[in-house]
């Protein structure tokens, strides 16, 4: 399904910038979904021309496949992918711009040409997650949440999570209810809870990851208080 190798060098790239659950989210990401959709064509085929009617007529049998599957099932995960994907890539570009920012005030403080000292990268110009960059990088996560959601409600509504065997459609130009059947419904069913499995996994790390930050952020913004009241006794 088309070329993947840039959408994952971009992938590739945020890992750098990621938390430790970013990382595997991004790792889930790359390797269960995007690999196994790079091939999924080969094991999946032509779903339109290997579902047999019970009627000649001519043009009903593709009429009853637009109504039964208004997107396949490949493009429609396709789309869950690079939607999935795409506040990821929204955040690299911030994440970046970020890091080349804060390093010219590094090297203009170092050449004494300026007093104002980086405020979300280290020395070694690691990221910190705090301020806007944090509240960023949550918002992006919770836009990654819902396009999650919002795809696997989607395809429930759209087809469900099995591939039933037969199909039953009424649409013009039938001239009544045929039965259509589809071929290797049991296997089209695996591949299609399996993406379901890996759809869950990906949504529960993104909320783990979120929790995370939270509870990272608060914990720091205690420490920094209790250092301040510290100082304000002695």
């Amino acid at each position: 399904m088309g070329d993947w190798g840039f959408l994952s060098k971009l992938l590739d790239k945020v890992q750098s910038h990621s938390t430790n659950i970013g990382k595997v989210w991004l790792t889930v990401l790359l390797i269960f979904r995007i690999m196994v959709l790079g091939g999924i064509d080969k094991v999946w085929g032509d779903e339109q021309s290997n579902m047999v009617c019970n009627i000649k007529t001519p043009g009903c049998s593709n009429v009853c496949y637009d109504h039964l599957f208004p997107i396949s099932h490949s493009r429609f995960w396709v789309l869950q992918i690079i939607f999935v994907s795409l506040p990821t890539i929204v955040y690299l570009g911030y994440a970046l711009h970020v890091i080349h920012a804060e390093d010219k005030l590094r090297q203009k403080y170092a050449e004494k040409r300026g007093n104002k000292l980086p405020k979300y990268t280290d020395d070694n110009g690691k990221l910190q997650y705090k301020g806007s960059l944090l509240r960023i990088y949550v918002s992006c996560i919770l836009m990654t949440i819902l396009f999650e959601a919002g795809f696997i409600v989607g395809q429930y509504y759209l087809y469900g999570f099995v591939m039933e065997p037969k199909l039953f459609c009424k649409e013009l130009p039938c001239p009544h209810v045929i039965e259509c059947f589809m071929s290797r419904p049991t296997e089209k069913t695996i591949f299609i809870l399996f993406m379901l499995v890996v759809a869950c996994v990906s949504l529960l790390l993104n909320v783990a990851e979120i929790i995370y930050l939270i509870c990272r952020a608060s914990k720091g913004k205690n420490h920094q208080q209790k250092y301040l009241t510290e100082e304000t006794h002695c």
